[in-house]
């Protein structure tokens, strides 16, 4: 057991892929660069295992860089390199384990194996779905790894001996800026992904007779979703802006009159929809995965099954109060929320 009279000790164990915090995308390096920020704000002895490229305030572990970056300056990298990468992170961490009261994983599978009789005192946060085969066989090998699901949702797909509980994500209060006033767009904000199905968007957008942006990486596990789907919709007032920065990104946000979230998968989180939020952005989403959980229908935005009903949500926006929608993030989805519910999280494992 810790001793209570020192700062409780906690390693956040990032993905090998986006530094932490991220360039341009990466919700998880997002979300643990701003959980690792709120946990030292609380008192927490955090220490960030990531890559060497990250710049995070906290202390950091790791000599090597992120994948995005070697792809970046060689321009490819042989496909060994991921492999390399984890193992590197995963020796940072077996090499340290005494070190830690809590050990906070954000990546997948092989660190089960490195924490072995430490996994009682650890946590998982998968931040993607849990319904796979990978998972289930995962899950199976591995009952006594506690996993923090994200969503209820997204628990509903975890073995009742891994769940540790929910903690739904939060961002730094003041990251984006609230807008009272809106420029007449909608937007889009997210992969260009049949997962994500911006095409959805641009229909919706189009039989309201509104202009949309649409803003995201062109996903590469599915490049031709893009060129196919997507790229033949694009027009004058359908505008494709390409991935975007935080400052980008909440100029965008902060300028529509919603954003639009056709996702057609069961979405484990969504952490766009509550950066709209924090701009006093309303949301109209699709009832998939976390939605009903992120989005409260009337209040901070409109949730809907199918391009008809997004068309009539987008003609009642009228109705919402985007100051009302800002306060709805503050008081739900801030980073210090979600910090507060990790610490309370951490403790219960320690005190089993």
């Amino acid at each position: 057991m810790p001793d209570r009279q020192k700062p409780l000790r906690v390693a956040q164990v990032a993905p090998t892929i986006f530094p932490v915090p991220p360039k341009d995308h990466g919700g998880t390096e997002r979300i643990i660069n701003d959980l690792s920020v709120a946990l030292t704000r609380l008192g927490v002895n955090v220490t960030l295992l990531a890559p060497s490229d990250s710049t995070v305030e906290v202390k950091r572990v790791g000599l090597l860089p992120s994948l995005s970056f070697l792809e970046a300056k060689q321009g490819s990298v042989p496909p060994s390199i991921p492999a390399v990468l984890e193992a590197a992170r995963l020796e940072d961490l077996r090499t340290r384990l005494d070190q830690f009261d809590i050990i906070h994983c954000h990546g997948e599978f092989a660190h089960a194996v490195v924490l072995g009789e430490r996994r009682g005192q650890s946590v998982t946060t998968i931040h993607w779905r849990v319904d796979e085969l990978d998972r289930e066989l995962f899950f199976s090998r591995f009952p006594d790894l506690p996993v923090a699901a994200i969503s209820a949702a997204q628990e509903s797909g975890i073995p009742q001996p891994n769940r540790a509980g929910v903690v739904h994500h939060g961002i730094e209060r003041d990251r984006y800026a609230f807008s009272s006033q809106s420029e007449g767009y909608l937007a889009f904000v997210g992969r260009m992904t049949d997962q994500k199905r911006p095409d959805r968007a641009i229909r919706a957008a189009r039989a309201a007779g509104r202009p949309i942006r649409l803003a995201g990486t062109i996903d590469v596990g599915n490049p031709r979703y893009f060129d196919n789907e997507v790229r033949p919709l694009l027009s004058d007032e359908a505008v494709y802006v390409g991935p975007l920065g935080d400052r980008e990104k909440g100029r965008l946000l902060a300028g529509a009159d919603a954003l639009l979230f056709p996702t057609d998968w069961p979405e484990p989180f969504g952490l766009v929809m509550i950066e709209a939020m924090a701009c006093g952005t309303p949301v109209i989403a699709w009832r998939k995965g976390s939605v009903p959980e992120i989005v409260e229908d009337g209040v901070t935005g409109f949730i809907v099954e199918s391009e008809a009903e997004a068309v009539s949500a987008i003609q009642r926006l009228h109705t919402l109060n985007r100051a009302r929608v800002r306060n709805r993030f503050e008081e739900r989805f801030t980073s210090d929320r979600m910090a507060r519910d990790y610490l309370s999280l951490y403790h219960k494992l320690l005190g089993r």
